[in-house]
């Protein structure tokens, strides 16, 4: 029997909902069927004791996670923890009280006895907020795990030791607050598999590791990839070779960017909901991350998440199920399915094709990555833009997340080729092309504007304040640059520069001489960082 099918919001990567929005959402999804919610804070949790954890950040007090538990109790929604007890902690490591207890990158130091003091601080802060006695306490993707400063300490130790050392002794922590704990399954897979999680390949798992996994914690197999039903399959005869409860948890994709990815996120999930009802798993969640600074509204993943669960109670007419979302949500299945359409034009398409992160950010002189652009685009992002000011007007409660979509596709409808006009124009002398450019310049400017505008409304609408800086430092770079450009090209044609050397530079495709995107897992970058300059940040 179904014990729980529910929702993990990272409330991490920038974003943290407001606490009446979280109780909001638990109410919305309480109608589709699901009756857990866990909010993944790495730091973004009040922890007595530790004044820098999560400081800044807008981490919830442990006052706000009463109120939504209580509430969430009212009406049947579990609310479970889901911290980080190893790794994903990077943001603490920004101040000086942790440099004793950091090994590399986001991994905490292994064997310090400061670092039992942090987690036992989570735990206890935990224990008092919350009223279920589950946690997740991931442990996942550790892959620098004993390789930094454990490594200068203690010499090079097999790494299935350390973690298990690890692993034993928060266990003993979760025993003291009478928790149960839950984790993430990935190092058990990738310490045995050369750093793989994902293979079809049962003699991974041996009876070697089965036997090595501590008593009293489940693992949760997370797979929001598998695009065949023999890989979740064959994950999932793997995980059941270990004893306890083997948890699912599958993606509603809200990480890619702006937009939501619904059509992929149902194409991998109706596999996985099939393999889950097959193998008895009784404890499912969507995760619905924020890789990218928290930029897409988990609102907007609402038809996936109702279209999965009916899937799991194998439901799989959608005709049934898009009647059934209108009845319980008030709101029409494909109108919502169309937030998808600025990262896919309505095709399904994985993570790395997205195309609408880069075409806002990419820079119009150095153009790294103009040599991705399709003429098509044009046409497409005005289809789109009108598409998503039409469903606008007729959603009823989600017509902000509709407008913020439609405004940032009428600006790329004229940004997303920009670089690529400024340097033809510029290479071919004609003048008569870059006076009309300036003016060019002036209308993407405006289009962005409102396009910042309106995420704005969507940020404030759903998220607390902290966090915001980051896109208004993103904005604020990309609008500088536009008008820095927009006012070289002009001091050119008036003589004042006698050149533009970025744009003298020839274009080399950006994935590489010899490949082509098939070849590359992401072709294109998806993250800030690494579509806004190839030169030192």
């Amino acid at each position: 029997m179904l014990k729980r099918f529910g929702v993990m919001l990272d409330m991490s990567r920038n974003g943290i909902m407001k606490p009446e929005e979280v109780k909001k959402y638990a109410a919305t999804i309480k109608k589709l069927g699901y009756n857990m919610i866990q909010l993944y804070t790495e730091d973004t949790y009040e922890v007595p004791g530790e004044p820098y954890f999560g400081y800044l950040r807008g981490r919830y007090s442990q006052a706000e996670l009463k109120d939504i538990v209580t509430y969430c109790n009212s009406i049947g929604v579990e609310v479970i923890p889901c911290i980080q007890v190893l790794a994903h902690l990077n943001q603490i490591f920004m101040w000086k009280n942790y440099d004793a207890i950091k090994d590399t990158d986001d991994i905490l130091m292994v064997g310090e006895a400061r670092t039992y003091e942090l987690i036992e601080n989570m735990l206890k802060s935990v224990k008092e907020c919350f009223t279920t006695n589950i946690i997740n306490i991931g442990m996942d993707e550790a892959h620098m795990l004993g390789l930094g400063k454990y490594l200068d300490k203690n010499g090079y130790q097999n790494r299935f030791d350390i973690i298990h050392r690890h692993l034993d002794r928060v266990l003993a922590l979760t025993k003291k607050y009478e928790l149960k704990p839950v984790m993430w399954s990935d190092m058990f897979f990738r310490l045995a598999n050369h750093g793989r999680y994902f293979t079809t390949d049962r003699t991974v798992i041996t009876d070697e590791i089965v036997a090595s996994r501590p008593e009293g914690v489940d693992l949760v197999y997370w797979d929001y990839y598998s695009e065949a039903k023999e890989g979740y399959d064959a994950m999932l005869e793997m995980h059941k070779r270990f004893p306890g409860e083997t948890w699912f948890a599958g993606g509603a994709r809200t990480w890619v960017g702006f937009a939501s990815n619904n059509a992929f996120s149902l194409k991998t999930m109706s596999l996985a909901m099939e393999a889950c009802r097959e193998h008895g798993v009784k404890n499912v969640m969507m995760t619905l991350w924020a890789n990218n600074g928290r930029l897409a509204s988990y609102y907007a993943v609402l038809p996936t998440l109702y279209a999965v669960r009916r899937m799991y109670d194998g439901v799989t007419d959608m005709d049934v199920i898009k009647k059934e979302f209108k009845d319980v949500t008030g709101e029409n299945f494909d109108d919502m399915m169309l937030l998808d359409l600025p990262i896919d034009f309505g095709k399904i398409q994985r993570d790395g094709t997205h195309h609408h992160t880069y075409l806002l950010y990419s820079d119009p002189f150095l153009g790294m990555l103009d040599p991705c652009v399709k003429k098509s685009y044009k046409a497409e992002y005005e289809a789109v833009a009108e598409k998503l000011e039409a469903a606008a007007k007729v959603s009823s409660s989600y017509a902000y997340i509709f407008k913020s979509c439609a405004a940032l596709a009428s600006a790329l409808a004229d940004k997303h080729d920009l670089g690529v006009r400024t340097r033809a124009a510029y290479k071919s002398g004609d003048r008569t092309a870059l006076l009309a450019l300036v003016e060019n310049y002036n209308t993407t400017i405006a289009k962005v504007t409102a396009f910042t505008n309106a995420f704005r409304t969507l940020w404030f609408t759903e998220n607390k304040p902290h966090g915001y800086d980051v896109s208004d430092i993103r904005f604020g770079a990309l609008l500088y640059r536009l008008n820095a450009c927009r006012d070289r090209l002009a001091a050119y044609l008036e003589g004042a520069e006698s050149s533009i050397p970025e744009l003298e530079e020839e274009l080399l495709p950006y994935i590489g001489h010899g490949f082509t995107s098939e070849e590359l897992d992401m072709p294109i970058p998806l993250y800030w960082r690494d579509i806004i300059t190839p030169n030192v940040l």
